[in-house]
């Protein structure tokens, strides 16, 4: 079973705009005969006009514009009105494909596309939020260490307690978002000795941006994973440089699990 859905725009709880009909307007384009497009379309050309009636009637504006005679005859072409709506709805299509994209994981599941749709829909104010996969699990009476799968075969660690881990029902397989406020990653050019409380996380500086208390710098880990870490200007001074190799430093403490 896959998850599938067609794309309309509706308006005043009638049918407006399809692919159907967006393929014809662009065919009228394409000729500049109402006749040629209909033809193309293999429908008839009061079928064609019907269709264009119906869209007209709920449009803000005329959507084609009519000539006769002339040295070419006449013809049929859309109104900038029309061509603005064509590229508003494959926008909109667009988006929608994605966003059924992001269910097709899901099969018929619907507990996992419940776990989909609440990910979609989580909202923060942490600049990271960061697509992730339980790995393994770890925990004692109080806590619980989670390691995360991220993009590009990256792994972090975060400290949880094991009430929450129990409320949120955790378990090797489950997706989630790390979540990490940009405040709480450090940069440093010297990786500091391992210890468990500490995410340390090779990559390179991508970009920098520096306002009159903070630096603000994108984080590279590989292709697939960026951070994004804001810093002081006292510890920005470190000269930090972009392009060159350095160390992201998380306390495992400071990665907050979303769902």
């Amino acid at each position: 079973m896959k998850i599938d859905g067609r794309f309309w725009l509706s308006k005043d709880g009638e049918s407006f705009l399809g692919s159907g009909r967006i393929e014809l307007l662009k065919i009228i384009e394409k000729t500049g005969s109402m006749n040629a497009a209909a033809k193309e379309m293999k429908m008839s050309y009061k079928a064609a006009w019907e269709r264009v009636n119906s869209m007209n009637a709920l449009a803000d504006e005329p959507l084609i514009t009519r000539t006769t005679g002339g040295r070419g005859g006449g013809g049929t072409t859309l109104t900038p009105y029309a061509h603005q709506l064509i590229q508003t709805f494959e926008r909109l299509k667009d988006v929608h494909a994605k966003f059924i994209d992001r269910f097709a994981e899901a099969g018929d599941d619907a507990d996992r596309l419940e776990s989909i749709l609440n990910r979609t829909f989580l909202t923060t104010s942490a600049r990271n939020q960061l697509p992730s996969k339980v790995k393994s699990i770890t925990q004692d009476e109080l806590s619980t260490n989670l390691e995360l799968a991220l993009l590009g075969g990256v792994s972090l660690i975060s400290s949880i307690t094991a009430k929450s881990a129990k409320d949120m029902a955790l378990h090797i397989g489950s997706d989630t978002y790390a979540i990490i406020k940009s405040s709480d990653i450090e940069i440093v050019k010297i990786a500091p000795k391992a210890h468990k409380s500490l995410n340390i996380i090779e990559g390179t500086i991508d970009s920098m941006e520096t306002s009159e208390h903070s630096q603000e710098i994108i984080f590279k880990v590989n292709d697939s994973l960026s951070l994004v870490a804001a810093i002081s200007r006292d510890a920005s001074e470190l000269s930090l440089e972009i392009g060159e190799s350095a160390y992201a430093i998380i306390n495992t403490k400071n990665i907050i699990i979303g769902l």
